[in-house]
Order: structure tokens, then C-alpha cells, then sequence
């Protein structure tokens, strides 16, 4: 595991709370909607990393959140600063965190296996 340094830590879990209260500012309903999961900084905080729950959105909403947090990003980086203090805050990009749709998928798939373990030992007996 990568040995992240306090101040990056404290940035990234300030940063998961930032984002969301600026998103909430915004005038389009899909936007504030959008569930920030995780941040990563790089080590010298210049850029972060924004995962975001993709799990209730299809691909065309997806294509249209990323554009439109590119037009906004300006303004998430200001409330952030302003919001603490910084003279800087990280230049953001942002992606969908799939990892969630892969667990479902997986669990679906372990039950299914075991469903039909089950029915199988059944018709041994």
C-alpha cells in the first residue's frame, strides 16, 4: 500500500467534502445529483483525481456530466478555496468509479454459482 503522507490524507478527505457542497451550488439537477466516492491527490496536491458513482447513470448521461464538470471545474477549484482558505487548490479531473458495478456483478455471479450448487447437490441425494 502507498504511504500517503498526513497532509495529502487531510486534503483528500476535505476535498470529499468540498466537492459535493460545490456541486450543490449549481443550476443543473444532474450535476448536484452526482455522488462524489473517493479523491486522490498527487504528492505535490497539483492534481486530483475526482471518482464519482457511475452506477445509476447510462453512458449518455456519463458523456454529459464529464463535459459539464470540465465547464464547471473553475468553479468547484474557487468554493474550495474560499471554503479554506487555500491559495491553491488542485486542478481536478474527474471519472466514473465503476468498481461498485463490478462488485454487483460479481456477487450476482458467486450466487448464481451457488444456487446451482445447491440444485445440483439436490438431485444428487
Amino acid at each position: 500500500m502507498i504511504d500517503k503522507s498526513i497532509k495529502i490524507q487531510r486534503t483528500e478527505s476535505v476535498l470529499r467534502e468540498l466537492i459535493p457542497e460545490a456541486l450543490c451550488t449549481l443550476h443543473d439537477e444532474l450535476l448536484r445529483g452526482v455522488c462524489v466516492v473517493d479523491v486522490e491527490c498527487s504528492r505535490g496536491k497539483y492534481d486530483a483525481i475526482v471518482y464519482l458513482d457511475g452506477s445509476v447513470y447510462d453512458e449518455k448521461e456519463k458523456s454529459y456530466i464529464l463535459s459539464h464538470l470540465e465547464r464547471v471545474k473553475r468553479h468547484i477549484q474557487t468554493h474550495c478555496m474560499q471554503t479554506e482558505g487555500w491559495f491553491r487548490c488542485p486542478n481536478f479531473r474527474f471519472r466514473f468509479d465503476d468498481s461498485l458495478e463490478r462488485y454487483t456483478k460479481m456477487d450476482a455471479l458467486f450466487a448464481k454459482v451457488e444456487e446451482e450448487l445447491k440444485k445440483g447437490t439436490k438431485s444428487d441425494d
